[in-house]
């Protein structure tokens, strides 16, 4: 699998969590970052988490763990780093509030639905 279809098996966990507003972002190459973004939003701080720990679940599974978590006493933005890609998941006010969408506007954008 590539660092996109890891995305994409992150995103459907957290659409099994009621993610709302799921999205993958394809970086271009070399952008030296990841390759690829996931996005999802929870209503809610305790959603948050359960999206978090439902996305965790479902990779290490794969074999696939994550090299960094970074937010999780705030929860209000909790990032993922497993190094080609990156799992990011909001709060409405924080993801409105950093807007990676538009910050990575040139990457390829998937929406990804039920």
């Amino acid at each position: 699998m590539n660092a996109i279809d890891y995305c994409r098996t992150a995103a459907r966990a957290a659409l099994a969590k009621q993610a709302e507003d799921v999205v993958i972002l394809e970086l271009a190459e070399g952008s030296g970052l990841a390759d690829g973004f996931t996005i999802a939003t929870g209503r809610n701080q305790r959603q948050v988490v359960a999206i978090v720990d439902a996305i965790e679940e479902r990779l290490r599974l794969q074999g696939v763990k994550p090299r960094h978590l970074e937010g999780y006493p705030r929860r209000e933005w909790i990032l993922m780093d497993y190094g080609p890609f990156v799992v990011h998941v909001f709060t409405p006010k924080s993801r409105e509030f950093y807007d990676l969408e538009r910050l990575w506007g040139g990457a390829r954008r998937e929406e990804v639905k039920d």
